[in-house]
């Protein structure tokens, strides 16, 4: 045997292990392929899931952002609506604090003005005296028997008696008591205010206190109430001293208070009154009853004597139809039967 045929023999049967080895390797690569592209396909169809759900949620998400958009635009919209509408109230307020401070300011030149707060006095006291008494009950600028004339005269029946009222208060002093910058200026106005005070406690005693046509008191009317609480509060005193005079200081409430009271004797005086008028009534009703009882009492006898002259005519008409029947019942021949029978 030649030499070089065990070597072709090995290298055939190498070359062939070779050839099986190829081929199955090459099977198994074919298996792994189908393997691999069973799962690239696996692959593929879980992100096409992915992908689809994916693709759900964020328009779910979308949906959900969309509604939470229109719900905080509508919430903007409804704060922005507030804000202007508290923005008109607030530019409202402030056109009021305009006007308020106008009217302050105007206020304050009708109190420096002695005839205009005198005007305002007035008209304070007209509205309260008109809304709790009767138009009987009180008269406008009334002259007394002295010529002096009052602001208003409260009709009030003795006793009391009309009650007078004056609505002219100085109040420079009050303004200047309020308006000094330091205590000595402060309590020098005080001191004048208490002698303008009394001054005009001592006018309204001698010209508005008149025995026999007023009445014992007489009211002086602040047409401010906080005036009336500070000066109750700081000058207590001066109310005691001018009510010993006789006269009273009230404000609108207490005045308001007052006038209940007046109105309620009115009340009582209108009802006296009443019961008086009727009372005068019923006597004259007793004295019309009782000259009726005198007059039926008349009649009466009239009637009687007329019932007996009745039966008395009765009486005789009986008498002369019987005088008539018996002289019917005569047989008294008449002149022409006498004739006949000659």
């Amino acid at each position: 045997m030649p030499d070089w045929l065990p070597i072709a023999l090995i290298a055939g049967i190498a070359a062939l292990a070779v050839l099986l080895l190829m081929l199955a390797l090459r099977g198994r690569a074919a298996e792994r392929m189908d393997r691999i592209a069973s799962t690239l396909d696996a692959i593929t169809a879980a992100q096409e899931r992915l992908a689809a759900r994916t693709d759900e949620r964020l328009r779910e998400q979308e949906r959900a952002l969309g509604q939470r958009l229109d719900v905080a635009a509508e919430r903007t919209q409804a704060t922005a609506s507030a804000i202007q509408q508290r923005l008109s109230v607030i530019d409202s307020a402030r056109q009021n604090i305009e006007a308020l401070g106008g009217q302050v300011t105007s206020l304050a030149a009708v109190l420096g003005n002695k005839q205009a707060r005198g005007a305002l006095g007035e008209v304070q006291l007209r509205d309260l005296v008109q809304d709790r008494l009767p138009p009987s009950g009180f008269a406008w600028q009334h002259t007394l028997s002295n010529g002096t004339r009052c602001d208003c005269l409260i009709r009030l029946p003795f006793p009391p008696g009309p009650i007078a009222v004056d609505s002219k208060f100085p109040l420079e002093a009050w303004a200047a008591m309020q308006e000094a910058p330091d205590a000595p200026a402060r309590n020098l106005a005080s001191r004048r205010f208490a002698t303008d005070i009394r001054r005009h406690v001592d006018d309204i005693s001698k010209k508005y206190l008149i025995p026999g046509e007023t009445a014992e008191g007489a009211l002086m009317f602040l047409p401010s109430e906080a005036i009336h609480a500070a000066l109750l509060a700081n000058h207590g005193d001066l109310f005691a001293e001018a009510a010993r005079r006789g006269v009273h200081i009230v404000g609108p409430s207490s005045f308001w208070a007052v006038l209940n009271t007046m109105r309620g004797l009115l009340r009582d005086a209108r009802l006296q009154d009443e019961a008086r008028r009727i009372r005068q009534q019923v006597e004259a009703l007793a004295e019309e009853t009782a000259r009726l009882e005198r007059r039926v009492g008349a009649l009466r006898g009239h009637y009687a004597a007329m019932a007996q002259d009745m039966r008395d005519i009765e009486v005789t008409a009986e008498k002369i139809a019987r005088r008539g029947d018996a002289i019917r019942a005569l047989d008294i021949p008449d002149d022409t039967s006498r004739r006949a029978a000659e």
